[in-house]
């Protein structure tokens, strides 16, 4: 009877889900072109993006993961709070040039600027074929966290193979129909119940397990104090069988993210999706409130450690909904994971539609059967995407913030052709690239030879310097690159002003229209 309502509730909310994305269509002719689905005709405005970008942000692995790294190694986990607290502050500067540099020259991806400021078309397919390599992580990472929330709010009846399959066909049907404007309006829905379950849960579960946050906390710090501290449970170095991840680990991943979230590709699909400079700027003064909500799968991870000892390796990613279904009747239940199911979709869905753009702009646009049909195109690279993540699901399981990390220390090697050869026209092509090989080279084999972290310090920051070292050696030492085009049309720049100067030359062409009249 508990399994047919929570799942029930769970149906309901997601016909709802695929609803609303078909709804934010209307009134947009047959769905428009490759800008209109990718990037929601650039005509967002502040609300909706903030509640899409904070969607970005809140992903199944900040419900489910979140809780899973708190439960495993305690203090650690909290580098989430602190990278995307400073990735929004630099994003105050960068979200805005990148959306002018995107708007100036239309473009629609990271693949667009770095094929554009370079003037090689086929880099940007190279970009997109490494980004999506690095980006299937993060997909699978939904697809499991989506898997996990309905197989154990069904109570054991759907099976985690079966669930994650439903997460791969449910998420893939909407982003295909509804692109970055659906996403968008889901995300209001998404934001809704995430604000209101983890309200819920934070008063509920301490009350419900140790009487109230008094005895649940003493006995915290009685009991678990190993987790409280850096480097967290298990403590030691990596190398000495211990988790790694201490001060320097802490320092260098929170560096390194917060540098890399503003050039990830779903981030950049937000920026490009505003409507103005100006709504960037606002959200991302008032993102960072966001990551309040963060405290809450953290502190329900390490009340898990009492209430369901024993949770090892990928099990941890169960700690906070073991508390909900023991703790709250079905309908609750249903609820609860039909917030942490959002929270799968939305991300997961803006993951496979970038994916899907840049392969349709930037890969398959090559092709002159393709060249006139990137929509089209883009939409079957999407599902070929979620599949590719689905199988590595089913082969490759691993941890929610492993996933993670590894997205993040791929990611980061793009740092210097996306985002410093925007405003550095002394980079040459030949520098950047042999940079992002190395860089590439050298994350792969630290994170595949298990040397993550590398004497404290993570993977993807010891690349990258790699990395920015051999770009640098290889642009100072050779010849300057034969590109004719002024700074303006190569360099991105903040477009402060530039927005009071448009809507004053929109007011005047009004004005003389309506004298004309």
């Amino acid at each position: 009877m508990n399994a047919a309502v929570a799942t029930s509730v769970f149906a309901v909310f997601m016909v709802a889900t695929v609803a609303l994305g078909l709804l934010a269509l209307r009134g947009r002719g047959k769905g428009g072109g490759l800008a209109e689905w990718s990037v929601g005709g650039r005509s967002l405005g502040p609300v909706f993006i903030w509640v899409l970008m904070a969607g970005e942000g809140y992903t199944s692995f900040s419900y489910l993961g979140a809780a899973g790294w708190g439960y495993n190694y305690g203090a650690p986990v909290l580098y989430v709070v602190a990278y995307m607290s400073c990735g929004y502050a630099i994003g105050y500067v960068v979200g805005p040039m990148l959306w002018a540099y995107a708007r100036r020259h239309g473009l629609v991806g990271i693949t667009d600027m770095v094929a554009h400021r370079f003037g090689r078309p086929w880099l940007g397919a190279v970009v997109a074929v490494l980004a999506t390599v690095f980006l299937l992580p993060y997909i699978q990472l939904q697809i499991t966290g989506m898997g996990v929330v309905l197989s154990v709010i069904s109570y054991g009846a759907v099976s985690l193979n079966w669930a994650y399959f439903v997460a791969f066909a449910v998420t893939t049907g909407f982003v295909v129909v509804s692109g970055l404007r659906g996403s968008a309006w889901v995300s209001v829905l998404k934001d809704v119940l995430v604000i209101a379950t983890l309200g819920f849960l934070a008063f509920s579960v301490p009350l419900h397990y140790f009487d109230g946050y008094g005895p649940f906390l003493d006995r915290l710090v009685t009991e678990k104090g190993e987790w409280l501290t850096l480097p967290g449970h298990g403590g030691g170095s990596g190398d000495g069988g211990g988790s790694g991840f201490g001060e320097l680990w802490f320092i260098s991943t929170t560096f390194l993210n917060s540098l890399t979230v503003v050039i990830f590709p779903t981030t950049v699909a937000g920026y490009l999706g505003a409507r103005s400079a100006d709504a960037l700027r606002r959200n991302a003064v008032y993102l960072p409130a966001y990551n309040v909500l963060l405290f809450v799968p953290m502190l329900l991870g390490l009340a898990a450690l009492f209430v369901v000892p024993g949770l090892t390796g990928a099990e941890s990613n169960l700690a906070l909904f073991k508390l909900v279904v023991d703790a709250l009747p079905a309908w609750a239940v249903g609820l609860v994971g039909v917030a942490a199911a959002l929270s799968s979709i939305v991300p997961m869905a803006v993951f496979m539609l970038v994916i899907g753009t840049m392969w349709g702009r930037s890969v398959l646009s090559l092709v002159p059967r393709f060249a006139e049909r990137q929509k089209s195109a883009a939409q079957v690279v999407v599902v070929v995407a979620g599949s590719l993540a689905l199988l590595l699901t089913y082969t490759a399981p691993n941890t929610l913030v492993r996933l993670s990390l590894i997205s993040y220390e791929g990611m980061a090697q793009l740092l210097p052709m996306v985002l410093l050869a925007l405003v550095w026209r002394r980079l040459t092509f030949r520098g950047a690239f042999s940079g992002l090989i190395v860089g590439v080279a050298v994350v792969c084999a630290l994170v595949f030879s298990g040397n993550d972290p590398v004497g404290g310090v993570n993977a993807g920051l010891v690349a990258l310097a790699a990395n920015l070292a051999v770009a640098l050696a290889v642009t100072l030492a050779g010849p300057r690159d034969a590109d004719p085009r002024p700074d303006a049309e190569v360099l991105a720049h903040d477009p402060v002003g530039e927005e009071d100067e448009s809507l004053d030359a929109a007011r005047a062409a009004r004005s003389a229209s309506d004298h004309r009249v």
